[in-house]
């Protein structure tokens, strides 16, 4: 079996599972019946995904082409993540079911009996990764049995007994497949699938018989299975070769490597990673097997920005396999994207290019076809003015002839008036573009439609310091844990934030920023306990208020639902806020940030996506401003669209920002003060200021803060800014490849 939903069919459904309902169209000649079907090209037609009442696609195409690389691309809830789970686990029909379809998450319950789910504690990081290929370890596990049993020189019944172990345990897997498609099929393939199922059935209870029978049962012609076993065990040598297992080890290593895992790491327990390690343990795991199809979902959470370099390159260099790919990082779609799928008003869009190119395209085609219309409209306007002057001249006069005029010019208007280019983009010939039997001669002008932008909207005015001074300054400040002495992690650190400055911070995971964090934080930190420099000192403005988003926010909050099941967004945010925040002024708050009606009062904070758990997480925060807001990898569950309305809102934030974050364009809009506009090509085209407006706000001056780099326990300043830290963390990631080419 390929694909965990094959191989879990006869366990219980999940209750997402139980709505979950899957529809495409289907015929005698499709896709779906050709167990080994010559081209890897998925083409399923009118595909309907609905989840309980709510539909996510409605008879939509999803066409993937082998060996390219795709981007989905859709706002928080539309549903990417639900149709590449459909896709996954086999509940799309269509879809060849020898293709190897992998996405990324499934890998993480590859355990396949007891005794290694009670070693998983003791297991490595690399052996875990290594252990992942669930394909591998059967071709390894059938190879280590049927070995062993050919070379039993004292027992001659031993192959005869591993071939039968090995042939019914691939009989199960083939009945489980054969009753899912059987479920799925109906009319003649169905009664085909069922004959086959039954069959299945009948070899899979002999085989258990024949398991079951003891020596003396055994004749000697069934000792021919002997020379079966040894066929079956070449077999499967000859897969393992093919598959490149011996050099598993070896890839997996590399890939750890380049996503960022130091070679301490790889050999530490897989459980003493935390909840971010195991996601980048769980992206290796994805890259390390073989797959005809690669899903991606949300694959650069957690990684700082060489890693996501690395990774950039690697999915370049798939070259066999079709990856599909959901990121909210805007400059990472941009460059592994060959086609982009957009999934917007329940049916898929097709964009050969970027997200970038998408954008400005899209809002190049509504100018075009609005001002196309507009022309279209003030010309019909005249043209139908003039047909009424003559009607009513002709009549006034009793000409006939000027009546029959006007019908014919009314009868050009009707003809004339529509799309003026052909689909090519040429121009536009009735009995060429236009055949067929139609409602009007040319095709209606439509203007592209954009989603409503997001709002994001927060009080951006801090209370009054009352006398001036620094937020808070670090002098020569150095911090080692207790545990960790020798090693420290932040060495003469100096850095002094002013009211209104934007300050950022890159580094690698494990560079010590979340420790600074917590020291700027001090007293007032309650992520965790407060810390204190171990050399240095830090000083902190005696009226100034800070506030942090924590990169685990969205982990605490699922920490609150899991002790309050029936807590809601309002009701956690008015017990943050003390007797100081009423309903009042709860929903206002919520609201403003996305959070409106029901979904606020109504919804537990378990069924709440990633993205509206930021959301609360930082109303928390922002209902009452303060001085310094610390924003700590605030983008990882957001969207692009609202990454973008966040961006707006934090350019009026009169407080300091202390942004840290591996998401480029984040950084170079909120802190070095570029233009969303520029750097998101026509991403909001209704929310864009016009040309002589952004001027305007050029010629003020955006404020334009300071990027530093947080590198072995030093602060340094970037004189390049992001831009520089790019350049710094290519050449990292250049290096891992170049090491990785090497070894291979």
């Amino acid at each position: 079996m390929v694909r965990k939903g094959k191989e879990l069919a006869g366990a219980e459904p999940t209750s997402t599972e139980q709505v979950l309902t899957v529809t495409a169209q289907q015929s005698r000649f499709h896709n779906d019946t050709v167990d080994a079907p010559v081209s890897k090209e998925v083409l399923v037609k009118d595909l309907t995904i609905s989840v309980a009442s709510r539909e996510l696609l409605s008879h939509a195409e999803l066409h993937l082409q082998e060996g390219k690389h795709y981007v989905l691309v859709g706002r928080n809830g539309t549903g990417k993540s639900t149709l590449l789970k459909a896709i996954a686990d086999g509940h799309v029909p269509g879809i060849p079911w020898s293709l190897r379809v992998l996405l990324l998450g499934q890998t993480r319950s590859n355990i396949e009996d007891e005794v290694d789910r009670l070693k998983l504690t003791e297991e490595t990081v690399l052996q875990h990764v290594v252990r992942s290929d669930r394909v591998r370890e059967r071709y390894l596990r059938e190879a280590q049995i049927l070995s062993a049993a050919v070379n039993h020189a004292s027992d001659p019944m031993a192959p005869v007994k591993a071939y039968r172990q090995v042939s019914h345990e691939r009989l199960s897997r083939t009945v489980e497949e054969a009753r899912q498609i059987a479920a799925r099929r109906s009319g003649a393939r169905g009664l085909k699938a069922r004959k086959q199922l039954i069959e299945a059935e009948e070899n899979w209870a002999a085989s258990q018989l024949r398991l079951e029978e003891g020596e003396g049962d055994v004749d000697h012609a069934k000792l021919s299975e002997t020379q079966a076993a040894a066929d079956m065990l070449a077999g499967v040598q000859s897969a393992l070769e093919l598959m490149d297992a011996s050099e598993t080890e070896d890839k997996a290593r590399n890939v750890l490597l380049g996503l960022g895992f130091s070679v301490e790491k790889i050999e530490n327990p897989l459980s003493q990673l935390s909840g971010g390690w195991k996601t980048r343990c769980d992206l290796a795991c994805a890259l390390c097997q073989y797959a005809d199809v690669l899903l991606l979902d949300e694959p650069t959470n957690f990684l700082d920005l060489p890693s996501i370099i690395w990774l950039q390159g690697y999915i370049q260099g798939l070259v066999s396999t079709t990856v599909v790919v959901v990121t909210h990082d805007r400059d990472f779609a941009d460059a592994v994207a060959e086609e982009l799928l957009v999934l917007r008003n329940l049916t898929l869009e097709r964009f050969r290019g970027n997200l970038s190119n998408y954008e400005i395209e899209r809002y190049k085609k509504a100018k075009y076809m609005a001002g196309m219309k507009e022309a279209q409209d003030r010309q019909k306007k005249h043209m139908e003015q003039t047909i009424a002057q003559n009607i009513k001249a002709a009549k006034r006069t009793g000409d006939d002839k000027k009546l029959k005029q006007a019908a014919s010019r009314r009868k050009k208007v009707d003809e004339r008036m529509g799309l003026e280019v052909s689909a090519k983009g040429t121009r536009f010939k009735l009995n060429r573009d236009r055949g067929g039997y139609h409602n009007s001669s040319r095709a209606e002008i439509e203007v592209p439609d954009f989603d409503p932008p997001v709002r994001i909207s927060f009080p951006t005015s801090p209370p009054d310091l009352r006398f001036p001074g620094a937020l808070v300054s670090l002098e020569k400040v150095s911090f080692s844990y207790p545990s960790r002495k020798r090693v420290p992690i932040l060495t003469d650190v100096d850095l002094t934030i002013h009211p209104g400055e934007r300050v950022g911070v890159a580094g690698l995971n494990g560079s010590g920023k979340t420790t600074l964090v917590s020291l700027i934080m001090g007293s007032g930190e309650e992520v965790c306990a407060a810390l204190a420099p171990t050399k240095g000192a830090i000083t902190r403005h005696a009226r100034a208020k800070f506030g942090r988003f924590s990169q685990q926010a969205v982990e605490e909050l699922d920490s609150v639902a899991a002790q309050n099941p029936g807590m809601t967004a309002l009701s956690h945010l008015m017990d943050s806020g003390g007797s100081e925040m009423t309903e009042k002024d709860a929903r206002p708050m919520l609201g403003s940030l996305g959070l409106q009606g029901q979904t606020a009062s109504d919804v537990p904070l378990a069924l709440l996506s990633g993205g509206q758990k930021v959301r609360l997480a930082l109303a928390k925060i922002l209902w009452s401003p303060p001085h310094l807001l610390i924003l700590d990898e605030v983008t990882t569950h957001l969207d692009a669209d609202t990454i973008l309305a966040l961006v707006v809102a934090l350019g009026n934030y009169e407080g300091a920002l202390l942004v840290i974050t591996h998401d480029r364009f984040f950084m170079r809009c909120v802190v070095e003060g570029a233009s969303p506009y520029k750097l998101a090509p026509r991403a909001n085209a209704e929310d864009e200021p016009e040309e002589d407006e952004s001027e305007d706000e050029e010629a003020a001056g955006a404020r334009v803060g300071v990027v530093y780099r947080l590198v072995k326990g030093q602060l340094k300043k970037l004189e390049g800014g992001m831009e520089q830290y790019e350049e710094i963390a290519g050449r990292a990631a250049a290096r891992l490849s170049k090491r990785r080419a090497e070894q291979l």
